[in-house]
């Protein structure tokens, strides 16, 4: 497999690395800091080591001289080796890279996440930027950017194993539910729901299981890392705002596995395929980019349902809008709901993206961009 260069730049202090499994957070360190100490806790051995005596961290620690290096793989699965982390931060002014697939067992136990001694940056599933030209938009719909699945030469099979093993090592082995048949019946139903407003009642009903516990599901796919919400943006026009949160899968090959679709993108899925992986893209680059926009959300009518912004950014500069559509046509009525939100104070830009290869400009100023133009000249609209 071609080696792509990761758009994530080495940071030079302590800092957490979270990511969805199969992101390439372990081949990252490996690159940037090859030379330091490493604690791998996907070794059972390594593991149960330290898991019997949590002391030997701390004795592993005091060997190295200060400012060295120290990467603890999956470091959820011990949470209790951050207590020994934050002392050798202070102590002996060593330096670690604590990569992490879920954030689950951090937060629920409550535990020490250096009282932000370490800054949290994240790895996220290939970019266009990092595949340059590979980067295929109808490919990348059909089967995801997960480096761990384009390494396979049967990413097919790849993508079917990553949500069996998903389920085995990440939901069963950290004991994330109690009920994991619930929550795999509960995982094609909300793929279903890809870039929209989630009727926690209906999933409840089609998958057997409590709607408090839907609502719990979906913190347990944010906190691996699987996927997120989309906030209703509410600003302040004359028409009253749809503001139910959208679920945005972090990547397509995921949404199409669970769905049991493996063949050629049909129609009726390309439209909330398209729009989850951008929104996702853009989030992406936002991360990397040390978030220039503060505010990603998107806009709705509450009056008119088909009025509608699918993405807002919103900086220090000013907001921008963007419209977008799985076509390869243009058409004036795509714009509604980019012009409904030229009365919204503070924009400053309105795009439509879309799968075209013509890039038009209307009389009243919104930019109609092929999708790959509109990356490539991201930063223009920060």
């Amino acid at each position: 497999m071609h080696i792509y260069r990761r758009i994530l730049k080495k940071v030079e202090t302590s800092f957490f690395l979270f990511g969805l499994r199969g992101t390439g957070k372990s081949t990252w360190c490996r690159e940037h800091y090859g030379q330091a100490m490493w604690v791998n806790l996907l070794d059972e051995s390594i593991y149960q080591e330290l898991l019997a005596d949590p002391a030997l961290f701390g004795l592993k620690l005091a060997t190295l001289e200060r400012g060295s290096w120290v990467v603890v793989d999956e470091v959820q699965r011990l949470p209790s080796l951050l207590n020994a982390v934050h002392r050798f931060i202070e102590e002996r002014g060593l330096r670690f890279v604590l990569t992490g697939s879920s954030t689950r067992k951090l937060k629920r136990a409550g535990v020490n996440l250096l009282a932000g001694r370490a800054i949290p940056k994240y790895l996220f599933p290939f970019t266009p930027w990092e595949l340059e030209s590979d980067f295929d938009i109808y490919k990348t719909l059909q089967l995801g950017a997960l480096p761990i699945v384009l390494a396979n030469p049967d990413p097919l099979a790849a993508l079917k194993a990553y949500v069996q093993l998903y389920l085995k090592e990440e939901i069963q082995s950290e004991a994330l539910v109690r009920n994991l048949p619930g929550f795999a019946r509960f995982l094609p139903i909300a793929a279903l729901f890809n870039a929209s407003v989630c009727n926690m009642t209906s999933m409840s009903r089609d998958a057997g299981i409590g709607r408090s516990t839907v609502s719990d599901y979906f913190s347990i796919l944010e906190d691996t890392h699987m996927g997120f919400f989309l906030p209703g943006f509410e600003p302040e026009l004359r028409v009253r705002e749809r503001a139910s949160p959208k679920w945005m899968w972090a990547d397509p090959g995921l949404v199409r596995t669970l769905k049991k679709k493996f063949g050629p993108i049909q129609d009726e899925e390309k439209g909330t395929l398209f729009e989850s992986w951008l929104i996702a893209t853009v989030r992406a680059w936002n991360s990397y980019q040390n978030e220039p926009w503060h505010t990603m959300a998107y806009w709705a009518s509450l009056e008119a349902k088909d009025i509608e912004v699918d993405l807002i950014l919103e900086g220090e500069t000013g907001i921008t809008a963007v419209e977008i559509k799985a076509s390869e046509r243009f058409r004036p009525e795509m714009l509604k709901g980019l012009r409904t939100i030229a009365a919204l104070k503070r924009v400053k830009h309105r795009v439509l993206v879309y799968l075209g290869s013509h890039e038009l400009q209307t009389e009243d100023g919104i930019r109609v961009l092929p999708v790959a133009t509109f990356l490539q000249r991201i930063s223009e609209f920060v």
